[in-house]
Parts: C-alpha cells; structure tokens; sequence
C-alpha cells in the first residue's frame, strides 16, 4: 500500500496537532493529508509515502469520525480518499477501526463520543449555535483536526476553535478580553457593531499556534472576467426609493423583502440571458452558479431552447455533471458550492453574486484542482452597475461578507 503526497502536502503533515486547523485553498490535498494525519500520526501505522516506508496495522487504534458536508458524504467522495489507505466506512477488521461519515446536520448524534478521532471538513463551527455546541462537547472528550479552505474572516469566526483549544473558556471570555463593541442606529434600529479588537498580538500567536497554510504553487492562472449587464433603472428605484413591490403591487414592509425584490430587478433582467448566450458560444462547458429559484427558471429556458444538456444541484435536484462537449450545470450557492469537484471544463460562471465570500472562494475551487487537465481557468461573473450589485462586489473584493443592514444605513 502507498500514496503520493506533494511537498505542501508532506511539509503540512510534519507540523499537524491535534487541534490544529489544516488550512488550504479548495483542490489543495487537505482531505488526503488530513488522513495520512490520522494514519501515521494519531494510530501510528506505517504506509509507503513516496517510495519510503513500509506497510504497519495501527499500533493505536482510534476510531474514526468525519464530519462533512451532506453533498461530500452522498457523493462517496471520502470513500474514495479513504480506500487510498485500504480504509473504508463501517467497521475495518484489520485495523481494528470504525469509520464513519456523516453530515454536520448530523453533529448532535456523535456529542457523547469518547476516545476517537475527528476530521472536522470545512468551517461550520462559527456563532454559538448546535452545531458550535456539539462540536465543543465532542473536542473535550476525543483528539480533533478541523480542514478548512476559509478558517476565518474575523476573529469572531475563531472563537469556537480557540475555546477547543483551551485558549478562553468561552465567549464571553473572549469578548471580555478582545472586543470593543458599539452602537449604531437608536430605538428598535439600534444594533451592536465590534469597533475594534484589543490585544491583537495574543490573537495572532493563539492563531499561529493552530493554523497550518497548504501553501504551494498552482499550476493554473485564474482569468476573472466581469460581463456588464443592464438593469431596470425605473423599477429599481421603484423598489428602493418608494418601498414598493412591483410584481405583486403591495408595499413593501420587510428588510428581507426588500432586498430579494431589489435582486430580483436586477438579475433577471433579459440582458443576462444575452450574455449566458455569448458565454456558452465560447465555452461549451458551463457551470453556473445562482442564487434564487427565479435565475435557475430562466436559465432552464435558455438551454432547453438551445437544445443544451443540462444538470442542477440544489435543494431539490441532485443531478451528476453532465458529460459530453457542450452541456451546463446548475448550481444553487448555498447547495453547491462546497463538497465536489469537476475536471471536465474549465468555466464557471457567477449568474448572480454571493453575498458570501467564503461561498465564492469555495465555489471557484470546484474547478481548480491539482489534477485539472486545463491552464487557464475562466470565471465571469455578470453584473450591473446597480448599487446592491456594486455593494456586493465591493464587499466581495475586500474579502468580506456583503451587510444587507450596513447598506441600508451607508455604512
């Protein structure tokens, strides 16, 4: 038995703890490497890396937890990775191990594990909800490492790590200690914003402590491409100015409403499907991104028009990319932006924006994977000189999530 790890790959492996976060771009090696991990390191087996060593069985058995996306455990995309060291789900007779896989829906069930070990796949431990709760409980009692391509924007997206590692004892202990927080806005408008961070220095050796980069070199060159679109200047200001709902002739009364109808005016404006046009006369292999069920509608029509294959992820279809030299697939952000991979185009296309950066970064890696056969990989995204358009992408370029109440009061 053997695997192949590269360099970023071997020189991460020598550095990893128990707790640390293994932290690199999506198509890095990170599931591979945080295997090899639990092998050598944690049950101490042997196993040929690069032509060196020799097969062992575990000398320290642990069993096995990975905690993943839903999209990843139904996919059997670990399976694969794990038959790379002759492991499997389920019970493993020669090793002495179980194995199992399942979604952080599923956390809860495994908060009363003792003695095992973790993978915790992509950042889900942020806030103070379930989930942060039951892993907390589970990192208490059993050894741990977290893979994450996006570990944290703010130092509040740490705090769950740092409490698993004993650095604060809890929230509030790190807001006491770090967080000058004041308020904006008066009345039933007033909301809390974090001003600025005290005591800097001790975040960044706590962050230093656990945080191994996967840094390396990619073989590909990113061509990032924004196509202009139009958009209904009357309607938008319709919208926006009198609080008012076009399409069902009512006013508008919620945030939330208002901003999905301001969307709306905006992305399914016809111009787009012009420029999904241009697109697919140049790529014949789309993956396309969206945000509501309107865009993912409009987009059936194009390519059903055009006599196009098409297949969808999102919450109700659960389609394979489709094969062939000219097909699209439909992807809804929040379903389908993590947990796969596809080698067989080099194009993404972003119909509408994320308000998620992290959501963004993680979609792009669907394509950029060490073992892509293309050189250059384009990704267009459509936008409008819209101002909820031009907030999205200014938040987006400064690595940082878009705020729909900071831009309802300028900030």
């Amino acid at each position: 038995m053997a695997i192949k790890l590269y360099d970023h790959q071997r020189d991460a492996l020598s550095n990893m703890k128990c707790g640390c976060i293994l932290a690199g771009g999506t198509g890095s090696g990170k599931s591979i490497t945080g295997l090899a991990y639990y092998y050598i390191c944690v049950c101490k087996g042997g196993i040929n890396v690069n032509g060196n060593g020799h097969f062992e069985t575990f000398k320290e058995p642990r069993d096995l937890y990975i905690i993943t996306t839903a999209k990843k455990r139904d996919s059997s995309e670990w399976d694969e990775e794990l038959n790379r060291f002759c492991l499997f789900p389920g019970f493993n007779e020669e090793f002495n191990v179980t194995v199992t896989i399942d979604s952080w829906n599923n956390i809860k069930k495994y908060d009363k594990v003792i003695g095992a070990f973790f993978i915790f796949d992509e950042q889900r431990v942020v806030g103070s909800g379930a989930w942060v709760k039951a892993f907390l409980r589970i990192t208490r009692r059993n050894k741990w490492i977290l893979l994450s391509a996006t570990p944290g924007d703010t130092w509040i997206d740490y705090i769950p790590v740092f409490v698993a590692n004993g650095f604060y004892k809890g929230k509030s202990d790190f807001y006491r200690e770090h967080v000058h927080v004041e308020y904006l806005g008066s009345g039933y408008k007033r909301f809390p914003k974090i001003s600025y961070y005290m005591n800097e220095g001790i975040l960044i050796k706590h962050r230093n402590e656990i945080l191994i980069k996967m840094d390396f070199e990619r073989s590909t060159r990113a061509e990032r491409i924004t196509v202009p679109c139009e958009y209904d200047k009357a309607l938008y200001k319709r919208v926006w100015k009198d609080r008012w709902d076009p399409y069902d002739d009512l006013p508008i009364e919620e945030t939330g409403k208002l901003f999905y109808l301001l969307r709306k005016v905006v992305n399914d404006d016809a111009s787009r499907s012009e420029r999904i046009h241009d697109i697919f006369n140049a790529h014949r292999r789309l993956i396309i991104f969206y945000n509501f069920s309107y865009e993912l509608d409009r987009l059936r029509e194009i390519f059903k028009r055009i006599g196009v294959p098409v297949g969808e992820w999102n919450g109700k279809v659960h389609s394979e990319v489709p094969s062939g030299s000219r097909w699209a697939y439909l992807v809804q952000y929040s379903a389908g932006s993590e947990g796969w991979n596809c080698i067989t185009t080099d194009t993404i296309v972003f119909y509408s924006q994320s308000y998620s950066y992290r959501m963004t970064k993680q979609a792009e890696g669907r394509i950029d994977r060490l073992n892509t056969p293309f050189d250059i990989l384009y990704y267009y995204t459509l936008r409008s000189n819209a101002p909820i358009d031009l907030a999205i992408h200014k938040a987006l370029v400064n690595k940082k999530n878009f705020n729909e109440r900071g831009f309802i009061h300028g900030l």
